[in-house]
């Protein structure tokens, strides 16, 4: 087989055999690039600051996207990777403390979820958990913000290393504790 930047030719008469070996080979690079870039970014924030933004502008993928593995990378040290489950499987559970993160890659490998499944199941144990909880809370209401607002809040998420709802109620509470202080 012959790769090149737009294609991948295959040759005529290939077994099915190495033609699924192939796909599996190529799936395992496509989900290791996404640790391996996560990585290489944060390797080269660490020692490269002054022109790690070039270095990213060279890569000729979006920020945002290379933020993002950036942060999942940041959150599961190479030790605690689970090269049986995906990158997105890593994603879908980043944002959850270490001990839950184990809990649901556990869960992932035992009963072969897919992410999709995995999100379903992390979704309805929060939705449960937020309905044992629901005596202290109080209803929300809806608040209308602005797009650009929104992507600022969450890169700033990002850079915390906490997803966007606990930014926003740590952000919220510190700058009423500020003001009433005040």
């Amino acid at each position: 087989m012959l790769t090149t930047n737009v294609g991948l030719q295959i040759p005529a008469g290939l077994s099915f055999e190495n033609w699924e070996n192939t796909g599996r080979k190529l799936s395992g690079i496509l989900n290791s690039s996404s640790w391996w870039l996560g990585d290489w970014l944060i390797y080269g924030k660490d020692h490269y600051s002054d022109r790690y933004e070039r270095g990213i502008r060279a890569v000729g993928l979006r920020y945002q996207t290379l933020r993002n593995y950036a942060w999942v990378s940041r959150r599961f040290a190479i030790d605690r990777r689970r090269a049986s489950l995906s990158f997105q499987h890593h994603a879908e559970v980043a944002s959850l403390s270490e001990a839950e993160q184990e809990h649901w890659l556990d869960q992932c490998e035992a009963h072969d979820w897919s992410t999709k499944q995995l999100r379903k199941a992390v979704r309805l144990a929060q939705d449960d958990e937020i309905a044992d909880e629901g005596q202290g809370t109080e209803p929300t209401e809806r608040l209308a913000v602005p797009v650009g607002h929104m992507r600022r809040w969450h890169t700033a998420a990002l850079h915390a290393g906490i997803d966007l709802d606990e930014w926003v109620l740590v952000t919220l509470d510190s700058a009423a504790a500020e003001i009433l202080a005040g």
